[in-house]
C-alpha cells in the first residue's frame, strides 16, 4: 500500500471527539501495552517474551494487561482495524455487489492509515505467519471475521445469514485478503492495498485467469 499523503489520527485518538477521559485513557493504556509487546517480540522472540515482560514494560501489573487482552496471542492477533472495515462495508451503497462493496469498503479504511501506524500492521502480519502458534490461532480469528462478514452481506443482499452461498462468498473474500496479506507478510515493501485491490478485483470478476498465467 502506498503511504497516505494526509495523516489521520493515531489509534490511541481515533475516537470521536466525545468521548471522555477514561475511555482516552484507556485506549492510551491499550496502545502502549501493544507497542511494548511489538518491540519486545522483536528484539528477544515471540515466544521468549511473558506477559509479566510486557506488563512491567507499559509499567502496569500483569492483571491490568489481562483485562486489556486476555491472552498473548490476543496482543498479535487482535485486529483492530477489522471493525473499522467491516463498518464500512455495511455503509457502502446498497445497489454495489459484495465484492466491489469490500474493495470500496479497503480504500477507504486502508488509505487513511498513517504511515507509522501502517509499518506496525505490516510487522504484525509479518510476526503472525512467521510464528507457528500464532498462524493456528489465526484461524479462530478468520472463523469469527468470516462469520460477521457473511451477517454484513446476508444483511445486504436480504438474505439468510447462515446460507451456502453467503458463506462462501464471505470466505472467498476473507481467503483472498488473507493471501495477499501472506505476500504482505514477505514482503514488506509490497503494495498492500495495490495487491488487495487487484485480488478481489480477479475475484469480482470470477477469477477470469488460467492459474500460473499472471504472475
Amino acid at each position: 500500500m502506498v503511504s497516505p499523503a494526509d495523516p489521520a489520527p493515531s489509534s490511541s485518538r481515533r475516537a470521536h471527539p466525545g468521548v471522555g477521559l477514561r475511555e482516552r485513557k484507556k485506549a492510551k493504556t491499550r496502545a502502549a501495552i501493544k507497542q511494548h509487546a511489538m518491540r519486545l517480540f522483536e528484539e528477544q522472540g515471540y515466544a521468549e517474551t511473558t506477559v509479566d515482560q510486557i506488563a512491567e514494560a507499559a509499567e502496569i501489573s500483569p492483571s491490568t494487561f489481562f483485562r486489556y487482552f486476555p491472552t498473548k496471542e490476543a496482543v498479535v492477533l487482535i485486529d483492530e482495524y477489522d471493525p473499522m472495515l467491516l463498518s464500512a462495508m455495511r455503509e457502502q451503497p446498497a445497489d454495489r455487489p459484495p465484492v466491489a462493496a469490500m474493495r470500496s469498503a479497503i480504500r477507504d479504511v486502508y488509505s487513511r492509515i498513517p504511515a507509522e501506524e501502517w509499518a506496525a500492521e505490516r510487522e504484525r502480519h509479518r510476526l503472525i505467519f512467521s510464528v507457528p502458534e500464532l498462524r493456528a490461532s489465526m484461524l479462530d480469528e478468520l472463523a469469527r471475521t468470516i462469520t460477521m462478514l457473511a451477517g454484513i452481506i446476508a444483511e445486504r443482499e436480504g438474505v439468510a445469514a447462515d446460507g451456502f452461498g453467503v458463506r462462501v462468498l464471505a470466505g472467498a473474500i476473507i481467503g483472498a485478503i488473507t493471501a495477499t496479506t501472506w505476500d504482505l507478510s514477505l514482503n514488506l515493501g509490497a503494495d498492500f492495498f495495490g495487491m488487495a485491490d487487484r485480488t478481489l478485483a480477479a475475484l469480482e470478476h470470477g477469477l477470469p485467469f488460467t492459474v500460473g498465467e499472471e504472475k
